[in-house]
């Protein structure tokens, strides 16, 4: 199986296209952007382009080096993603355990071209950067240039134990072997260390149309969509295709309900939301308490549309109730208690709808 197309960022591409075929690609550079917007499959798409055997430039997709690129299986093209830290004792056999585990990932991401956000617990480990640091400094195998691509780069623990892996990453950034071109992408780059930072271009990526999301959803996602189903999935990635495609298909029935009979509590007034509340738990702020908050925000967006398109004369209290939403959900990501965060906001909401 290839890489997905990517669909949307066209400036974007064409941009860099011109950027690569002139030689002035920076050696380091930070793709940054929000969740699921496309940055490392558009650092692919650059290191397609750098490998490509008509180029630098955009990527020809025909030759040996673009189709090797889009299965995943170029010598020369380094993916380097969060994996669990090694169990090894030894530095060198952390190392290797390393390589051994993002090959299985690789093998993983080839069968479907699609892949999720790693799991809370994966990290770019003292063993990545060892790893990572031992590569930079072999020879290309097929070509003139390898390319590395670290992605979720903000998960990178260089602080762990000593400073060998924060130097060993510095002295590649700052004086990267002349053959070599190293991307990093992370949606938050205030995660990265400051003198990490300094050391990268920066580069912005954006959202998509919605009509792009969809286009993509229905070409690329692999399954059959309802009309209804495909504008919630829609509305939920908010012009990032990874957002819709980490949304779980499974238990999405089960937020719809959930939030359904929350926004009727909510409407019945008299605190009747209050068991909602409590039924959250406490440590659930990442994982269920999100998803709700994800189907309560579909519910209100959908609500919304009919009300403006119905010319409603309450359009300002339901764009309120939306942001008060998604500022919980945002809270939510930094470890907010989901019962507290819950009864906070549907007290709003009960004020608001």
């Amino acid at each position: 199986m290839s890489l997905r197309p990517i669909f949307g960022h066209r400036l974007l591409l064409n941009r860099l296209g011109g950027t690569l075929a002139s030689g002035r690609f920076p050696q380091a550079t930070l793709i940054t952007g929000p969740v699921g917007a496309g940055k490392q499959r558009i650092a692919l798409w650059v290191a397609q382009g750098l490998l490509c055997e008509e180029g630098p430039g955009a990527p020809c997709g025909r030759c040996a080096a673009c189709q090797q690129v889009d299965g995943l299986s170029h010598p020369d093209l380094h993916w380097f993603v969060p994996i669990p830290r090694p169990s090894a004792g030894d530095p060198a056999k952390q190392a290797d355990e390393a390589a051994e585990t993002l090959a299985q990932v690789m093998e993983e991401r080839r069968k479907t071209g699609l892949w999720q956000r790693a799991d809370r617990m994966s990290s770019h480990a003292l063993a990545s950067v060892r790893l990572l640091h031992r590569r930079a400094w072999v020879t290309p195998f097929s070509g003139d240039r390898k390319v590395f691509v670290i992605g979720d780069a903000e998960r990178l623990v260089v602080q762990e134990s000593s400073q060998e892996a924060a130097n060993a990453l510095l002295k590649v950034l700052e004086e990267p072997p002349a053959d070599t071109t190293i991307i990093l992408t992370a949606a938050d780059p205030q995660g990265l260390l400051p003198t990490i930072r300094s050391r990268l271009a920066m580069l912005r990526v954006g959202r998509v149309s919605d009509d792009e999301v969809r286009a993509f959803l229905r070409a690329e996602s692999g399954r059959q969509w309802t009309d209804r189903a495909l504008e919630q999935r829609v509305l939920l990635a908010e012009g990032c295709v990874g957002r819709a495609l980490s949304a779980e298909d499974e238990g999405d029935d089960a937020l719809e309900q959930a939030a359904d009979a929350l926004l009727g509590a909510i409407r019945n007034r008299g605190a009747a939301w209050v068991p909602h509340a409590l039924r959250q738990q406490t440590w659930a702020a990442r994982g269920e308490f999100t998803g709700l908050l994800d189907a309560l925000s579909v519910r209100l967006r959908g609500e919304l549309s009919e009300a403006a398109v119905g010319g409603a004369d309450d359009l300002q209290p339901r764009i309120e109730a939306l942001r008060r939403v998604e500022e919980t959900r945002l809270a939510a990501q930094g470890n907010a208690n989901p019962q507290l965060a819950l009864a906070v906001l549907a007290s709003d909401l009960e004020r608001l709808l």
